[in-house]
């Protein structure tokens, strides 16, 4: 019995392949990786700069998309989430977000997560495969066809479900077709790669030639924190993730951001913002706090406002480069993963 392998447009390494073996010119390719990367088009039959049997050629090798969204959700302040189906098994997550000229979307590398965070929905179930490039690359193309004519992706933000330094290839790949003045077009300055703080894999990504910004997902600046919050800690230690960090930095210029989850009574007591202080108040790194955005089920609070006024103020006391990010999409499940347990994916089948 022969099994036919579905292929897909977004695939563009598969689509160079076959047009290579159909002998078709280069820019052929490129004119398809212009209709899926800079017009908002749904299919094959509306490339109409390709000649008709050519485009009933691609029909017939390649399906338009691999994913399906499953469900769309919008928030008022303008933040967009879907849960997307992948045709080879699992869903994932990926959002819009506005804010004054800027349109970040915020994208998946993972079917889940591994590292075991405590408080994020995303990892909740463990990790169940990582994605495709093309995969990622089609949450960058669904989001984009969010926005009206005349709109596009700005910045690309890697922190949503999974970990991308444990999809690295494949989160390489799809992030240069994001920065390609031929695909996105996004400025690789513009690109966010969010990370646990695996060594390893800031080690590598700073052989990468492209300046991405790097964020290490810290949430506690003490080890016997850390290891409760991020069990995957324990084997790193944050004295690691830092020697790694200052040798992204050495290699590619960037300066190093740290997200910082502020949970209510956890890690938002005056005691962790002194750690802070000293961990990060001499290294000119930026620190983004997020006040935590409640997930059904778990027993974590958002700080009150006079605790987060309080962290603040320590913060820039100690002269530490900080922003307290603002909350978007609190009422359409804007962390990750928790639409995707919230629904269950069989029911839009």
């Amino acid at each position: 019995m022969t099994v036919t392998v579905k292929k897909y447009l977004s695939d563009l390494a598969s689509v160079r392949q076959w047009a290579q073996a159909n002998e078709l010119p280069a820019y052929r390719v490129n004119q398809i990786q212009h209709w899926l990367c800079q017009t908002q088009i749904q299919s094959i039959d509306e490339m109409t700069d390709l000649p008709k049997p050519l485009r009933r050629q691609l029909v017939e090798a390649f399906e338009f998309w691999s994913t399906r969204i499953v469900r769309h959700q919008t928030s008022p302040d303008g933040t967009e989430k879907l849960l997307v189906q992948l045709d080879t098994g699992g869903s994932v997550e990926c959002v819009l977000l506005r804010d004054g000229i800027r349109r970040t979307i915020c994208v998946s590398s993972q079917v889940g997560c591994a590292m075991g965070c405590v408080f994020c929905a995303s990892g909740l179930d463990g990790v169940e495969r990582s994605l495709t490039d093309y995969e990622i690359v089609e949450q960058f193309l669904r989001l984009q066809r969010l926005l009206p004519a005349g709109e596009r992706i700005s910045h690309v933000v890697m922190m949503g479900m999974g970990e991308p330094l444990a999809n690295l290839a494949n989160v390489l790949s799809a992030l240069e077709l994001a920065s390609s003045p031929a695909g996105l077009g996004i400025s690789p300055r513009r690109i966010t790669i969010s990370t646990v703080g695996l060594p390893p894999g800031i080690l590598k990504l700073a052989e990468v030639s492209h300046p991405y910004n790097l964020a290490i997902s810290l949430h506690a600046a003490n080890d016997e924190l850390r290891n409760r919050l991020v069990p995957v800690n324990n084997k790193i230690g944050i004295a690691s993730i830092m020697e790694a960090a200052e040798e992204y930095f050495r290699a590619t210029g960037r300066r190093l951001t740290f997200e910082y989850v502020l949970l209510a009574e956890i890690n938002d007591q005056p005691q962790h913002a002194e750690e802070l202080v000293e961990l990060l108040g001499r290294r000119g790194a930026m620190l983004n706090v997020i006040p935590y955005n409640p997930v059904a089920g778990l027993p974590y609070k958002t700080p009150a406002p006079q605790a987060i006024r309080e962290f603040r103020k320590i913060l820039l006391d100690g002269q530490v480069n900080v922003q307290f990010r603002e909350r978007k999409g609190d009422q359409i499940d804007a962390a990750c993963g928790q639409l995707r347990r919230t629904l269950n994916v069989a029911t839009f089948e």
